[in-house]
């Protein structure tokens, strides 16, 4: 919220700080905006003529990401989470109290400059909201008391900073510990390992262990590691991805709170393995509150020899890690849009192949692993493969970090063995007569009470570790509704069929919601449904039809309890939409009617 300084000096500091590489594009970005509230015409040539880039170009980045404007935002600029868990604890009702406080709209910025009110897709914090963001801080467990005196804060001018730090208090909320929270890892035990034993052992380690990927694909990370050593290249590169953007998902915030160590010890590792030179960590907007103690974490590791050059002695071993931030885009959490992102570019996904392990950031051979995948192979390379197969099935090894949310006693995070049924963490969790639990987020599938005993496996309902539970009470549409509009939101436009099909799908469910559907609407959501399923470009986009298309067939009932009993209705009145006119002109005879004027 600093106004008084120039947007020609900070902007050129935030272009030397990124060595003036257009590489760099989105953090120098990011930069501005959080210090101005928005990107300027100003900063904008700037940026153009100092990285020698069109305007075009730097206006198309903006555009992509949902928190970068070109208009001036509020002094305070405020993000109530609309994940479905939060409107179910009363995210909207407070957003409304909020508005009606400030006197400002959602959506607008208030007249005065000191305030915007709006809404953002989910902010990771389902365990402990209705949550929201002001200037991409976290406020967490809000009431109408906190509201209160967020207003007050605001109204008064109260920098951020002396904000009482309770209303930016996030909670680890770790439920249920297991293998890899349970176990110790000494500071640099996992780089010493392949320092000493060699990269050959740490990867036939890690195959015997059977680690797959934590974020949902669970593709084997031995063979990742692998393909990308095996790449010829001068340079290789390693990236976390922490872009933990389904929503319902939070697992990954824990760890980077509180095993962030953990994280960096498994970068090394890889980095090691594979021959990288170069590390990066991409870390979401919702989480900028993380990013000064994992910068502190990572300067730590530096003064301990952990990274830099010659690492733990061994010449030729540099391998050092940047923290990049996104800007808002679910579509980044796929590996190689998060790529194009790193790059300073929208983050589109790439047509593959090329796949990152050849051809990943500025053409290098790069791995790209989530975090809970990352820690699992440091605590692999210092335990051994039989302690992580002590866990789990045949065909999932270890544990999964779970994100447990929604109609339940204890929300947090809970690590269980692979194999746990739905059932027994529902028990565990203190869930009561439950309708319906959302597995791995909008993309996975909502599973009725009937399949409870259903397991978490690779071979059975994989997931990158949200559960999203709704009991009885709820309606279930409401939430097929949010799931739908995240998909249309989020969607990059780069395909037709997730571009237009995702909206398609949105107004056909709205239909049905609003009790004027008919079964010819079903049938046309299930044909667009199976085009964006089987024609997305990316596995985002193939997945945007999961909330709907997997409800229609799990919970039936749900639909056809609200479809009108007519052959066909239009989606559209026309001569409903003509009654203002004839208000106007005081006409409402035959001849100012339409008959039969739906489309």
């Amino acid at each position: 919220m600093t106004h008084h300084v120039s947007v020609k000096d900070v902007t050129a500091d935030l272009l030397r700080q990124w060595e003036h590489d257009p590489y760099n594009l989105l953090q120098i970005l990011i930069g501005v905006q959080q210090t101005f509230q928005h990107i300027s015409t100003t900063a904008v040539d700037l940026i153009a003529d100092k990285l020698s880039l069109p305007r075009a170009s730097i206006e198309g980045v903006i555009g992509f990401y949902s928190f970068l404007h070109v208009q001036q935002r509020g002094l305070y600029d405020l993000l109530m989470s609309d994940n479905i868990v939060d409107q179910m604890s009363g995210s909207r009702e407070l957003a409304g109290l909020l508005a009606r406080r400030l006197d400002v709209k959602s959506g607008t910025t208030r007249a005065d400059g000191a305030v915007s009110l709006g809404y953002t897709s989910c902010t990771g914090m389902g365990d402990q909201g209705p949550a929201a963001l002001v200037n991409n801080r976290a406020l967490t467990s809000l009431t109408p008391q906190r509201i209160e005196q967020i207003a007050e804060l605001i109204e008064e001018r109260v920098p951020l900073g002396e904000w009482p730090q309770e209303l930016f208090a996030v909670s680890g909320n770790i439920q249920r510990r297991d293998l890899l929270l349970e176990s110790d890892l000494l500071q640099g035990a996992a780089i010493d390992a392949v320092v000493s034993r060699g990269a050959e052992q740490i990867l036939s380690e890690l195959e015997e262990s059977g680690l797959r990927g934590r974020g949902g694909a669970g593709f084997r990370t031995a063979l990742k590691w692998r393909f990308c050593r095996d790449a010829a290249a001068d340079e290789r590169v390693v990236v976390c991805n922490a872009d933990e953007g389904e929503p319902g998902t939070f697992k990954d915030r824990v760890l980077l709170q509180a095993y962030a160590d953990r994280l960096f010890e498994g970068m090394a590792l890889c980095a090691g393995v594979i021959g990288a030179s170069r590390g990066f960590l991409y870390l979401r907007a919702e989480y900028f509150y993380l990013l000064e103690d994992l910068q502190q974490e990572l300067q730590r590791r530096r003064d301990a020899n952990l990274l830099g050059e010659d690492i733990l002695g061994q010449a030729g071993f540099d391998f050092d890690i940047e923290i990049h931030l996104g800007a808002g885009a679910y579509i980044c959490g796929e590996e190689s849009a998060l790529i194009e992102s790193l790059e300073g570019k929208r983050g589109i996904p790439r047509i593959r192949p090329p796949f990152p392990v050849t051809e990943g950031y500025r053409g290098r051979p790069t791995v790209v692993n989530n975090v809970e995948t990352l820690i699992a192979a440091a605590m692999i390379a210092v335990h051994g493969a039989e302690w992580f197969c002590s866990r789990g099935t045949d065909d999932s090894a270890g544990t999964k970090l779970l994100s447990i949310s929604g109609d339940c006693a204890r929300p947090g995070v809970y690590e269980y063995p692979y194999g746990v049924s739905i059932e027994a963490i529902l028990r565990d969790c203190g869930a009561r007569d439950v309708q319906a639990v959302q597995v791995a987020g909008p993309a996975g599938q909502c599973v009725p009470p009937s399949e409870f005993h259903r397991a978490i496996a690779f071979e059975d309902l994989s997931t990158g570790g949200s559960m999203m539970i709704f009991n009885q009470q709820r309606n279930l549409l409401n939430a097929v509704e949010n799931f739908a509009d995240f998909f249309v939101h989020e969607s990059c436009g780069l395909c037709t069929p997730c571009r237009v099909g995702t909206t398609l799908l949105q107004k056909r469910l709205r239909k049905v919601v609003s009790g004027h559907a008919t079964s010819e609407d079903l049938a046309m959501m299930r044909t667009i449904g199976s085009v964006v399923r089987e024609s997305s470009h990316c596995g985002l986009g193939m997945t945007a039809a999961n909330p709907i298309l997997g409800s229609m067939e799990k919970f039936p009932g749900v639909y056809s309890e609200k479809l009108k009993s007519t052959g066909f209705e239009p989606a559209f009145d026309l001569d409903a939409a003509l009654d203002e006119a004839r208000k106007i002109t005081g006409r409402d005879d035959a001849g100012a009617h339409i008959e039969g004027g739906g489309v």
